[in-house]
């Protein structure tokens, strides 16, 4: 399973360096960013994807809690303060664990454990997915996954380019649903709009995935995750800039 992706943040400097120096020290955890306030940290859902958020709950201008609202589904939530009053606010958004300051090394690993074990368990029930079953053309279409070279979305549609088949399958679902369903450790977002499968991708060529005669963009909010999974680190060499969304 690949690393965590973390944010954290709090308006203590000294503790954004703490929680910063735990994730670095922990193996599972990646840190791709900190923030001193949650209204800073909005700006980064846009860049950035998150697994895992550790985040005060009483801030300036936008609490925690308020912050977490706002974080897509497949995000998750440890919150650090020093007020057990807000133990329960946490855990109506889904928070994985909530830790008192100061917070120790040990009750912060517990607290990655849990998130680590929480996304070991969602990527094993993803995985065992063998087919997934559309709707197009009046007609219920059973696809394989393995099958599955790269998806569009289109407002309320998505087009399913299925290897070997001329037409993509054309179907009423949202980009969302079909993330979810599909197994995060073969298939990734590198754009608004495409969900790519990583074992067709063959060659990329300017932050352009080539499918054959066909190319998918690899926009900025998800080029560094891509270019780290194919192992070329963090960025194409031939690329000068990605493509915007």
């Amino acid at each position: 399973m690949n690393p965590l992706r973390c944010l954290v943040v709090d308006d203590e400097p000294l503790a954004v360096k703490l929680i910063s120096g735990y994730v670095e020290r922990t193996p599972f955890l990646v840190l791709e960013a900190s923030a001193r306030s949650a209204v800073d940290a909005l700006s980064l859902l846009g860049e950035r994807r998150f697994d895992l958020v550790f985040l005060d709950i009483q801030m300036p201008g936008l609490t925690g809690v308020e912050f977490a609202e706002m974080l897509p589904e497949s995000t998750r939530v440890v919150f650090i303060t020093a007020y057990t009053d807000f133990a329960l606010d946490g855990f109506r958004v889904n928070a994985l664990d909530y830790l008192l300051k100061p917070v120790s090394y040990d009750d912060f690993r517990r607290a990655a454990s849990r998130a680590l074990n929480f996304y070991s368990e969602r990527q094993a029930r993803t995985s065992d997915i063998d087919f997934i079953t559309v709707k197009s053309e009046y007609r219920l279409r059973r696809i394989p996954v393995s099958s599955i070279r790269y998806v569009e979305g289109l407002k309320d549609y998505v087009k399913i380019y299925v290897e070997g088949e001329v037409n993509p399958v054309l179907t009423l679902m949202s980009m969302k649903t079909l993330e979810q369903t599909l197994p995060s450790d073969s298939f990734m977002r590198v754009h608004r709009s495409f969900i790519i499968n990583m074992d067709y991708v063959r060659t990329v060529e300017r932050n352009r995935i080539l499918f054959g005669q066909e190319s998918v963009p690899v926009s900025d909010s998800y080029k560094r995750e891509f270019f780290r999974r194919i192992g070329a680190g963090s960025e194409c060499p031939e690329a000068d800039t990605a493509e915007k969304e």
